[in-house]
């Protein structure tokens, strides 16, 4: 059976929302989630440990990175993850695999753009072939794409919920996805 992994962190749940929208999607499909949520307890000294975590990624077809945007990037907990891919970076362990991102904002422009970047790069380290959208923004019938990024899925929030045209648009991201590995 395929698999996607899922990894991210989440502090104030509007990143989750947009992780379980894109898991929800496939939930009928015949591929596996392997969704992993950083927890703080995972950060030892400063360096995230979870060794059970990078051996499913390795079985998986694709991944999907997911932090919320701080200060113009990925959050500290996501970044220790990053970094602790570094173990199994010099025998590209996840090249060919696809990869794809997702963050929230506290603001419709608040550089959500860098933190989605920095995940292709990422990716670009690995050997991996980012997949970004494929739909103009707003411009459809499926209300996807609201913010008009290209790179991957942007959210922000109004009342702390995410907007429903963003949560569609990581349902659109996850059937995009599924449609290359299946």
């Amino acid at each position: 059976m395929k698999a996607i992994g899922i990894v991210y962190f989440s502090n104030t749940g509007i990143t989750e929302v947009l992780v379980d929208a894109f898991r929800n999607e496939l939930a009928s499909e015949p591929v596996e989630m392997i969704t992993h949520k950083i927890m703080g307890t995972e950060i030892i000294g400063g360096r995230f440990v979870n060794n059970d975590l990078m051996k499913k990624l390795q079985d998986c077809q694709a991944i999907i990175f997911a932090s919320p945007t701080y200060m113009g990037s990925v959050a500290a907990q996501f970044k220790a993850f990053a970094d602790a891919t570094s173990d199994i970076w010099s025998e590209q362990k996840l090249a060919g695999k696809i990869a794809a991102g997702m963050t929230s904002g506290g603001s419709e422009n608040g550089d959500q753009s860098e933190t989605l970047r920095y995940f292709q790069i990422l990716a670009s380290q690995h050997g991996m072939i980012w997949m970004g959208l494929d739909m103009p923004s707003n411009y459809n019938e499926l209300k996807v794409n609201r913010l008009g990024c290209q790179a991957g899925v942007i959210a922000t929030s109004k009342e702390g919920k995410p907007f429903d045209e963003d949560i569609n648009t990581a349902k659109y991201l996850a059937r995009r996805i599924y449609q290359f590995i299946k």
